[in-house]
């Protein structure tokens, strides 16, 4: 019902910048909340942030809060992740998913883009 596709990954030295965008498909995109998560090599997959329906209401995991800016536009059915200050360890798949809200899980997600940052 919902496809997400994620961009604006690359290669970034560190202190540096990258925006991360989902764009999805969903006529319902509106409704669902949505988060991004992301999995380095040897590393289990971690939750990074996630933002209501309406953009009202965000959450980030300590590791990059106050670097990392999570928003939506929903008339363009897009979500983004503004990622400042990266570091190394920020390096990773990172993916973008959706759930409605009271849902358990989140049950679509895109592909995945690749966030590499150098020393």
């Amino acid at each position: 019902q919902v496809q997400l596709v994620e961009s604006g990954g690359g290669l970034v030295q560190a202190g540096g910048s990258l925006r991360l965008s989902c764009a999805a498909s969903g006529r319902a995109f509106s409704t669902y909340i949505m988060g991004w998560f992301r999995q380095a090599p040897g590393k289990e997959r971690e939750f990074v942030s996630h933002i209501t329906w309406s953009g009202g209401s965000t959450y980030y995991v300590d590791s990059v809060k106050g670097r990392f800016t999570i928003s939506r536009d929903n008339a363009k059915n897009t979500v983004y992740l503004q990622m400042n200050s990266l570091k190394p360890e920020d390096s990773a798949v990172y993916y973008c998913a959706s759930r409605r809200p009271g849902a358990p899980d989140y049950a679509y997600w895109g592909q995945g883009t690749q966030v590499t940052v150098s020393s």
